[in-house]
């Protein structure tokens, strides 16, 4: 008894296969290369002076941010430099590997170093202001299975800020 396959696909015609499979594997391809969109800034948490110097000091918080990628991705690298009314305030670095669950709001701790002669020169102007516009430039290295892209960013926000 011999059985045949009337579908064409599986038939033993292997272009048919290839013609009906690399369609699908190019777009499966594509789907896995896609370009992580950029992370949501949601808040500040935490904010505390970590140390203190003449020359820099550290300063420690939690930024929020949210990822609307419909798939988990890595973060592994973050390097920032961070201004407050477009004066220098300090430069920002993450090289730790963390991964970002999908469609998920997460915790980035973070760590800046100030630079002190920027700030007590500007620190009157910070003190009295009733708001300052905090400006962040950098780029970040965010990727999946093994593979990451370096990803330049841009943030910028006017924050109440001041003694009032």
């Amino acid at each position: 008894m011999e059985i045949r396959c009337q579908s064409p696909i599986l038939q033993s015609n292997s272009s048919s296969l290839k013609q009906a499979l690399l369609p699908a594997l190019f777009a499966l391809l594509m789907a896995s290369c896609a370009t992580p969109k950029t992370f949501e800034y949601r808040d500040i948490k935490n904010i505390r002076m970590e140390s203190m110097g003449f020359e820099t000091s550290t300063l420690a918080m939690d930024l929020v941010y949210y990822n609307p990628n419909g798939f988990g991705v890595d973060l592994k690298n973050v390097d920032c430099e961070v201004y407050v009314d477009k004066t220098y305030l300090g430069k920002f670095l993450l090289d730790t590997l963390m991964h970002i669950p999908r469609m998920a709001e997460f915790n980035l701790p973070s760590k800046i170093q100030l630079d002190m002669k920027s700030v007590m020169k500007n620190g009157l102007n910070l003190l009295v202001s009733k708001e300052v516009l905090i400006n962040v430039k950098g780029s970040s290295k965010v990727g999946r299975g093994g593979f990451y892209k370096v990803v330049p960013f841009e943030y910028e926000e006017r924050r109440r800020f001041g003694l009032y």
